[in-house]
């Protein structure tokens, strides 16, 4: 019970996947962005297996590899500001192309370098098991929670894209959302 309430607290807490999720509903649909979903939880599925195998302790061991995955993290929610940022304000079918399997990867290697992920896998999760079994139990745990919240951040900003829409807000909440991705792009590169 205690990990599932550090897992709600960790997911619950506005993050990389959170806001960018948020972002892509309202700009491009609630389907396009329940692909995103599935891409970030390959990725937390993929940090997961790492745990299980042992790799987050060379993670965590090097200083190295953490920075260099930090950095690539940041630059990556960086291009998705600045993608958020190019399209806001454009009708859904006016903003640029994504082709379907490019949001998946794209929500993937967010979430692959989501430094806020690593360190859980890296730093929580050794407390609650010990086995790669319990980490394969724990990590499943992890990226079904993750996502029926990420489902519902989807779900929600989807609901708000036509009010958005209606009253001639979404320009500037979807520049707002972009500025808040480089907000946390930010902390990831000076708090991570």
């Amino acid at each position: 019970m205690e990990f599932i309430a550090l897992v709600l607290v960790m997911e619950l807490t506005p993050g990389p996947n959170m806001s960018w999720l948020a972002v892509l509903a309202i700009l491009r649909g609630r389907a396009t962005a329940l692909l995103a979903v599935a891409g970030v939880a390959v990725g937390l599925a993929v940090h997961a297996a790492l745990a299980a195998m042992g790799l987050g302790v060379l993670i965590a061991a090097s200083e190295t590899l953490h920075h260099a995955l930090r950095w690539l993290g940041m630059g990556v929610m960086l291009f998705l500001a600045w993608e958020a940022w190019r399209d806001a304000g454009r009708p859904m079918q006016a903003a640029a192309p994504l082709l379907a399997g490019g949001v998946f990867w794209r929500g993937l290697l967010a979430n692959l370098f989501n430094a806020k992920s690593i360190l859980f896998f890296v730093t929580v999760v050794p407390g609650f098991g010990s086995t790669g079994g319990e980490f394969g139990v724990l990590g499943a745990i992890y990226v079904l929670i993750a996502t029926a919240i990420h489902v519902g951040v989807v779900l929600a900003a989807a609901r708000l894209a036509p009010w958005l829409e209606g009253s001639g807000q979404r320009r500037g909440v979807q520049r707002v959302l972009a500025l808040g991705l480089v907000g946390v792009a930010l902390w990831l590169g000076l708090a991570a």
